[in-house]
């Protein structure tokens, strides 16, 4: 698998969210694409990333109940900034796959964005990998 390179299994493109959006449009966008992260990018540059895990954290203040429409509003009035995680692990799209993997593992993350230079060409994700491995091991 040394041989696999991340830009062989990423998902090219992205959905994007920016830091600003209120973090009830960042869960539609992930429900909407069916995807679990989100880059955070300012413009051109990746500031963070979001995942529906962290949207879910999100506790209603105390006294409020679990209705659903003041959660909904709740998600309305924070922006994806303030859950996002600030300055995230990255990965080159010409690194090897086990590298991704092993950045998964030693930093407990589920995703890593992938950079060429100062763009984003991609974010690869552990299903990718889990992808990847079941694909490579069924060709020995």
């Amino acid at each position: 698998m040394d041989s696999t390179l991340v830009r062989d299994w990423m998902i090219p493109k992205p959905v994007t969210v920016s830091p600003s959006a209120p973090l009830r449009d960042a869960y539609w966008l992930m429900l909407e694409n069916k995807v679990r992260r989100l880059p955070v990018m300012d413009g051109e540059r990746l500031v963070g990333i979001v995942t529906l895990e962290d949207v879910r954290r999100v506790e209603p203040p105390t006294g409020v109940g679990l209705d659903l429409v003041k959660i909904t509003d709740m998600l309305s009035r924070m922006a994806v900034r303030q859950v996002m995680t600030k300055d995230p692990k990255t990965i080159a799209p010409n690194a090897p796959l086990i590298e991704a993997a092993r950045m998964m593992l030693e930093h407990n993350i589920s995703a890593l964005p992938v950079m060429e230079g100062n763009q984003l060409a991609g974010i690869i994700t552990e299903s990718d990998i889990f992808r990847a491995f079941v694909k490579l091991e069924g060709k020995n």
